[in-house]
């Protein structure tokens, strides 16, 4: 036991490395975003940036502002501690303080499968589908991507108020007709993680992830004949838009998105024009308050910019969803009808269907001997193919079974490859299902789905000399049924407002071929040194500049329509069955999906130029919606950027906001909830009769009126009661609402819960 001294000593020390830690963590300055309210600007003030500096000096003398934002919030960004920030939000004036969040992304035959191939006399003349502007939020861009050919566009649109900015590798020479504007947005990063590595990635406009080019590309990128990955799914590449015009706006980097950078971009896209905003990348869900998506979506929303976000890649748990605001159109992911087969043939005769994009020498063709990793490691995780963990005596000249989980896909193959294996069988655990997505590994690969690798892994551990052959078949087209909601696809319900059904719809996200960074290989990974101007990846990522796109078209062909009736327009008139009436299915059940699952349904381009009818929104029906919510004064200023106040003597409801969906949530098991809706003919004029189905007896539904006749341009209202005799012992119920003319279907998702 030590002396008394040593002990005090011992105490002393230890109080002395709190205290200086304490000091050290009051001291960390980290990046806010500070909400203000712009009309309590003290009259000593000329302008708001000399209240803002005097304002953020009162509370610290070294901070300085990031950003100042003047269109998707008010206010500015900047670097405080944690007690400054507390002093800055007591201040007159604060809303709030709020602290910096990182968002993730959420990573040629589309057109043919969406029916855009057939449907060129149902668009619109070209002047106009070449006036739409999309505005893309991601890595940037590869503007020598052939996507981004200008040939047989005109003029920049007269509307377009944005600039090509230079940088690392990047000039304003490199914007054309097409990719009409370039911009980069790199403070909020720097401020965090330090100054941008340009022998990493450039600090410019230019795409060295490739993720930007993809989406951008998918978007409104340009006809491209005799695109391919490898081969594989040769073909014409063209985006949803090809006569759209294009502005990158560069927020994401090798460390992350953060939400100062993407609150001044969207500043920034809402000056310069845009007409469309695609966002694919997300960051959980808070309140819209707090949410710098959400916020500066609003400001978006207001200017009559549609805003299109990926729901996230968390599928299928439940409530997973990113991106729930109901100004923001949230899209999920389906597959398309092709498929990249690779077969896998063991020593005991049996076979199984994989995929893959394997594209390089041949494996023998003889069988090779096969181990599981999980026996060829000391590892305990040894079956997922970590790095360093497969051990080369018992690798070498064999194919390697590896498990899926924790790391990428691809990075497995190179662990398997540097340990001098010769492929690989990629098989999916419980978390994945029968759900398959195609790489381009950079060995021989095939992934296959969970039973399958549960029948493998059976041989594997009963035969005393497993062996194996891998066979690449390259693209068949024609699979069916498709599409399928895909498995990584986030799901409903929305965690925020129940009442609020999202995913808005779903769009084709699995094995996507799109344009592609020539600073990277297609996997992605450092050791790959390939490059190609094509790849093929999969995510909402890849969904929501589907529906960019569309609803560039969508706008195009009615450039008076808002935001809420464009996407109203992609919603009722998305299918939920094929072609046999059967029920879309989801790939992780292989059973019929549900509105939570794929929200209204599948995208289809050609029926939404004409829906019939729109249920539209304008800004105050969403402050009402606010108001709903029983947001303070002070939350509805931070999201709506003004002074409202919601009227005490009326009565807000949820249910009255104007979505093309309902969300029905009942609060015991039984009871009786009303939904209000208007409805606006943009067709002819035409009369409409409703009908209603759900697959619970337990809830009746009324709809008043039942039948309504529109003159053209008429708006006519109608309300949808809900009565519960019971709760439905599977917690959630579903059904659907249409309202017809003979011709045209307008139809909306029901979800109903109970509490």
């Amino acid at each position: 036991m030590g002396t008394p001294r040593k002990a005090s000593l011992a105490v002393f020390l230890l109080l002395f490395v709190a205290l200086c830690h304490g000091a050290t963590s009051a001291n960390k300055k980290t990046t806010y975003i500070v909400h203000v309210a712009k009309s309590q600007m003290p009259e000593s003030f000329e302008h708001h940036a000399e209240w803002y500096a005097s304002s953020l000096k009162s509370v610290s003398e070294s901070a300085e502002m990031l950003y100042t934002y003047e269109n998707a919030i008010h206010g500015y960004s900047t670097r405080l501690t944690e007690e400054e920030a507390r002093l800055l939000e007591a201040q007159d004036g604060v809303l709030a303080v709020l602290p910096e969040t990182k968002y993730e992304l959420h990573t040629t035959r589309t057109p043919l499968f969406l029916g855009l191939d057939k449907s060129s006399d149902l668009l619109p003349a070209s002047d106009s589908s070449s006036d739409v502007i999309v505005g893309v939020l991601d890595t940037g861009v590869w503007p020598e991507s052939k996507s981004f050919d200008d040939t047989g566009l005109g003029p920049v649109p007269s509307t377009w108020k944005g600039t090509c900015e230079t940088g690392t590798n990047f000039t304003a020479s490199n914007c054309n007709r097409k990719l009409i504007g370039a911009r980069f947005f790199a403070k909020g990063y720097e401020a965090m993680l330090g100054p941008i590595d340009v022998t990493k990635e450039s600090k410019s406009p230019r795409d060295d992830d490739g993720h930007g080019t993809h989406t951008a590309s998918t978007a409104a990128g340009s006809v491209v004949t005799g695109a391919s990955l490898f081969g594989y799914a040769q073909g014409t590449a063209r985006g949803m838009a090809t006569r759209a015009r294009i502005a990158a706006y560069k927020v994401c980097w090798i460390g992350g998105c953060f939400s100062s950078d993407i609150l001044a971009a969207i500043d920034r896209a809402i000056l310069d024009h845009v007409d469309v905003l695609s966002m694919s990348l997300g960051g959980g869900s808070s309140d819209y308050y707090r949410d710098s998506v959400a916020i500066g979506s609003f400001a978006a929303m207001e200017k009559g910019i549609l805003i299109s976000c990926s729901a996230g890649n968390a599928g299928p748990s439940p409530s997973s969803l990113s991106n729930v605001a109901p100004w923001i159109t949230t899209v999920g992911a389906g597959t398309l009808d092709r498929d990249f087969p690779a077969y896998v043939s063991l020593g005991n005769g049996l076979n199984f269907s994989g995929v893959s994009l394997y594209r390089g020498n041949a494996l023998p063709d003889s069988p090779l001997p096969f181990v599981y990793a999980g026996n060829a490691s000391n590892a305990t995780n040894g079956n997922l193919c970590m790095v360093g963990t497969l051990s080369p005596e018992k690798v070498a000249g064999k194919i390697v079974l590896c498990e899926r989980g924790v790391s990428a896909r691809v990075q497995k193959g190179a662990v398997v490859k540097a340990a001098g294996g010769l492929g690989m069988v990629l098989a999916n655990t419980a978390a994945n299902g029968e759900e398959l997505v195609a790489d381009a590994h950079l060995l021989p690969a095939t992934a296959v789905g969970e039973k399958a690798g549960d029948a493998v892994k059976k041989y594997l551990f009963t035969d005393a000399k497993p062996t194996v052959k891998i066979d690449f078949e390259g693209t068949k087209v024609g699979i069916q049924p498709s599409p399928v909601v895909a498995a990584f696809s986030s799901r409903g319900p929305n965690g925020l407002t129940q009442q609020i059904l999202k995913p808005d719809l779903i769009a084709p996200g699995v094995n996507i071929l799109a344009g592609w960074s020539r600073a990277v290989g297609p996997t992605g990974l450092a050791v790959d040194n390939r490059r190609v101007d094509f790849n093929i990846i999969s995510g909402t990522s890849m969904s929501c500049p589907h529906v960019s796109g569309l609803a560039a078209l969508v706008k195009s062909a009615h450039p008076e329509w808002s935001p809420a009736a464009v996407r109203s327009a992609l919603m009722t008139t998305a299918y939920t069955a094929y072609k046999n009436g059967q029920k879309l299915q989801d790939s992780a059940t292989g059973k019929p999906s549900t509105p939570f699952d794929h929200g209204s349904g599948h995208v289809d381009p050609v029926a939404a130029l004409n829906p019939g009818l729109v249920y539209d929104l304008t800004p105050e029906d969403y402050l009402g919606f606010l108001c709903a919510l029983n947001y303070t004064e002070g939350e509805i200023q931070s999201v709506a950027r003004r002074n409202f106040k919601c009227d005490a003597g009326k009565a807000y409801s949820v249910t009255d906001l104007n979505y093309p969906s309902f969300g029905v949530v009942f609060e015991s098991s039984t009871g009786a909830v009303k939904h209000t809706r208007t409805l606006t003919n943009v067709g002819p004029a035409a009369t409409f009769k409703a009908s209603v189905t759900s697959d619970s007896p337990l809830v009746k539904v009324s709809i008043v009126p039942q039948v309504l006749s529109f003159k053209e341009g008429e708006k006519k209202w109608y309300t949808v009661t809900f009565t519960s005799s019971g709760a439905s012992p599977h917690g959630n119920a579903f059904g659907r609402l249409e309202w017809t003319d003979g011709k045209t279907v307008v139809g909306s998702p029901i979800s109903i819960s109970w509490f």
